[in-house]
C-alpha cells in the first residue's frame, strides 16, 4: 500500500475506468489548509475524470508537456556557474520555477524570462552547497580526514551485509576509510567499496558506506536531539506539501515543507536531477543525514542555503529521495517496530518450475508464514536477488537459451528479516528457435506519476511476426494496479497488455510475460508503453523484449 497517502484517496484518483491522457495531469500537492490531496489537471476532460474519483482539482492553464518542454530549454541555459541554482515545475501554479542569486547571468536570466510568464523567476541571497560534515540516523561520520557528513539510514544488502545510506559528495572518494569519531579515530567501515557505490551527477547525490568493523549495529531509531526518538517503519516518495524533518549533526533536528519535487539544482561545480527542495533550514556538516514524514524515510540531506536564521528567507534545504538509492543498490531499510520483531518468516516449501522459455524461467513455492505477516519474497542466483514478488510466483527473465540455472528463494517480513533459503531448483532454459527472434531494450527508464515510460525496440526479424508474440517486462514498482501496458507494434497498432485498475495496491513480481495475438510484420519499431495512472508511486522499467 501507498504508506503516506489513505490507499482508498490513491485508488479513487484515477479508476480503472479513467483514460485521461497522462499528459493532462500536471501534478499533485497538498493543501497545508486542509492536509487533502491536490490534482492540477489542464482541461475539463481531464478535471471531470478526477472529480469523478471523488478527489478535488485544480485546473491549470498549462500541459505538463508544455511545462516539461521549458524545463527542458530552461536547462540548456542554466547548467554550469551561471548564478541559476534551480529549476522544475510548481504544480500549483503550473509554472517552472526558476532559482537565482542576485549574481547570476543577466544574459542567462533574461534569456530564461523571455520564455514568457510559464516561468517564474525566485532571486535567493545565496546559493546552496553540498554540506560537507551505534549507526544512527543524524550522527555523524568523517569521510577519511575531511569535515564530517551525517548517518542518512541503515540499510542491508541480500546477503545480510551492514550499510548506512549517505549524500553521494560525501562518498565520492572509492574505497575511503569511514569514521565514527574525528581525527580518524573509532572507524566504521569504508565508503563507495569498489567504485559503485556512489552517485553525485544528473542521476542523484548518494552513497553508501558499508559497516565492516566489529562492534558496529544499525538502528532504526533516528536522532531527534533531545526529542523523543523517532523509530523509523518504511519509506515514502515526496509530495509537494508534505511535513517534513531533518537530523543533521550541525544544524540538529529541523523541520519544515516540502516545497518542490523532481527538481534539477545546479551547485555550480554539478548539476543534479530528481531532487525535493524544503523550508527546513540546514547547515555545513548535515549532508547525508535523514529526512522523514512522520516516522516514515524520505530522503537524503543534499545541500542548502546554510542559513538556520529565524524566519530567514534562504532557510532552503535539499534532499534526494531514498527511495531511488535503496533501488539503485538493491538495498533494504532497516526499520523497527513497537514489538521490536525480530523473528525470521519460515522458510518457503516446495519450490518449483512452473515453466520455461528460451530467455526465462517461471517458479512457484509454496507460502512462508510469520508471527507477523510475509511481506514478499526476493528469488536469488547465487548471491544476487534476479526477483521480487510479493506472491508465491516469479519469472526471471534475461536468460541464455538452452542453459542450466539453479535458484532459491527466501521470504521476508515488514521489519527486514528474512528467512533461511529454501531448497534448490535447477532449471534448464529451452532451446532457441530459429523461428522465434528475440530483440531487446536493456536501459532503464522511471516509471513517473501520470506519465508514459516510452521504451523503443527495432527488430531487423523479416517476414512476419510469430503467433502469439511474446513480451518479457522487467521492473520495479510499488503498485502494478496503477500501470497500463501496451505494445506498439511497426504498424502503428495498439494492444494492451494490461490495464490499470484495482482498490489495493501490489508490488510489480520483478518480471512478468505477456503473450498477444497481432498479425504484424516482424521487422520494424517494436515500442513498449508503460503508463502511471496513480499518484504516490515508485517505479522503474528495467529492460524488455519481444519475440516475434
Amino acid at each position: 500500500m501507498k504508506a503516506f497517502i489513505p490507499a482508498v484517496l490513491l485508488s479513487l484518483v484515477f479508476p480503472a475506468s479513467a483514460s485521461a491522457d497522462p499528459g493532462d495531469v500536471v501534478g499533485k500537492w497538498i493543501d497545508p489548509g486542509g492536509g487533502q490531496l491536490v490534482v492540477s489537471v489542464y482541461g475539463e476532460g481531464a478535471a471531470e475524470q478526477v472529480r469523478q474519483s471523488g478527489s478535488r482539482v485544480q485546473v491549470v492553464s498549462r500541459s505538463r508537456a508544455e511545462l516539461d518542454g521549458i524545463v527542458r530549454r530552461v536547462g540548456s541555459v542554466a547548467a554550469g556557474p551561471t548564478g541559476v541554482t534551480s529549476w522544475g515545475i510548481d504544480p500549483v501554479s503550473a509554472q517552472v520555477v526558476v532559482r537565482t542569486v542576485a549574481t547570476a547571468s543577466a544574459d542567462v536570466v533574461a534569456r530564461i524570462r523571455g520564455f514568457g510568464e510559464a516561468v517564474r523567476v525566485v532571486v535567493d541571497a545565496s546559493a546552496p552547497v553540498q554540506q560537507a560534515g551505534e549507526v544512527r540516523t543524524g550522527n555523524p561520520w568523517w569521510p577519511g580526514s575531511e569535515s564530517n557528513c551525517s548517518v542518512g539510514f541503515g540499510a542491508t544488502d541480500s546477503a545480510g551485509g551492514k550499510h548506512f545510506l549517505t549524500a553521494g559528495h560525501c562518498t565520492n572518494d572509492v574505497g575511503q576509510a569511514a569514521y565514527g569519531q574525528s581525527g580518524q579515530q573509532n572507524r566504521v567501515g569504508t565508503s563507495n567499496v569498489g567504485g559503485s557505490r556512489s552517485v553525485n551527477a544528473r542521476e542523484g547525490d548518494m552513497g553508501v558506506v558499508a559497516v565492516t568493523e566489529a562492534g558496529w549495529g544499525l538502528s532504526p531509531s533516528v536522532n531527534t536531539w533531545g526529542g523523543a526518538a523517532v523509530t523509523v517503519s518504511g519509506f515514502v516518495e515526496p509530495v509537494v506539501g508534505q511535513s517534513t524533518c531533518h537530523s543533521g549533526n550541525t544544524s540538529k533536528w529541523q523541520c519544515g515543507r516540502v516545497t518542490a519535487v523532481n527538481q534539477t539544482i545546479n551547485y555550480g561545480n554539478v548539476v543534479v536531477e530528481g531532487l525535493a527542495t524544503t523550508t527546513a533550514c540546514s547547515k555545513g556538516g548535515d549532508s547525508g543525514g535523514g529526512w522523514l514524514v512522520g516516522d516514515k524515510a524520505v530522503g537524503l540531506h543534499s545541500g542548502g542555503q546554510s542559513s538556520c536564521e529565524p524566519g530567514g528567507a534562504d532557510n532552503q534545504s535539499i534532499f534526494q529521495p531514498v527511495g531511488e538509492a535503496l533501488k539503485k543498490w538493491g538495498l533494504t531499510l532497516v526499520t523497527g517496530d513497537p514489538g521490536g520483531d525480530t523473528e525470521a518468516p519460515s522458510v518457503p516449501g516446495n519450490l518449483r518450475a512452473t515453466g520455461v522459455t528460451a530467455a526465462s524461467v517461471a517458479l512457484g513455492w509454496d507460502a512462508a508464514t510469520d508471527n507477523v505477516g510475509v511481506t514478499g519474497y526476493d528469488v536469488y542466483r547465487g548471491e544476487e536477488v534476479v526477483a521480487s514478488a510479493e506472491g508465491t510466483s516469479a519469472t526471471v527473465s534475461g536468460l541464455a537459451a538452452d542453459t542450466e540455472y539453479s535458484f532459491v528463494v527466501r521470504a521476508r517480513d515488514a521489519a527486514g528479516n528474512r528467512s533461511g533459503a529454501s531448497a534448490v531448483i535447477t532449471a534448464r532454459t529451452a532451446k532457441g528457435d530459429a523461428g522465434a527472434r528475440t530483440f531487446s531494450n536493456g536501459n532503464a527508464f522511471a516509471i513517473w506519476d501520470f506519465a508514459v515510460a516510452v521504451s523503443p525496440v527495432r527488430s531487423t526479424a523479416s517476414g512476419s511476426a510469430v503467433v502469439p508474440v511474446t513480451v518479457v517486462v522487467d521492473a520495479v514498482h510499488s503498485c502494478q494496479e496503477d500501470l497500463n501496458i501496451n505494445l506498439v507494434g511497426p504498424s502503428g497498432r495498439y494492444y494492451s497488455l494490461q490495464r490499470a485498475g484495482g482498490f489495493e495496491c501490489h508490488a510489480f513480481p520483478g518480471s512478468r510475460t505477456f503473450t498477444v495475438r497481432t498479425g504484424e510484420q516482424a521487422g520494424g519499431n517494436w515500442t513498449l508503453r508503460v503508463g502511471d495512472n496513480g499518484p504516490g508511486d515508485v517505479g522503474t522499467l528495467k529492460s524488455w523484449s519481444v519475440t516475434v
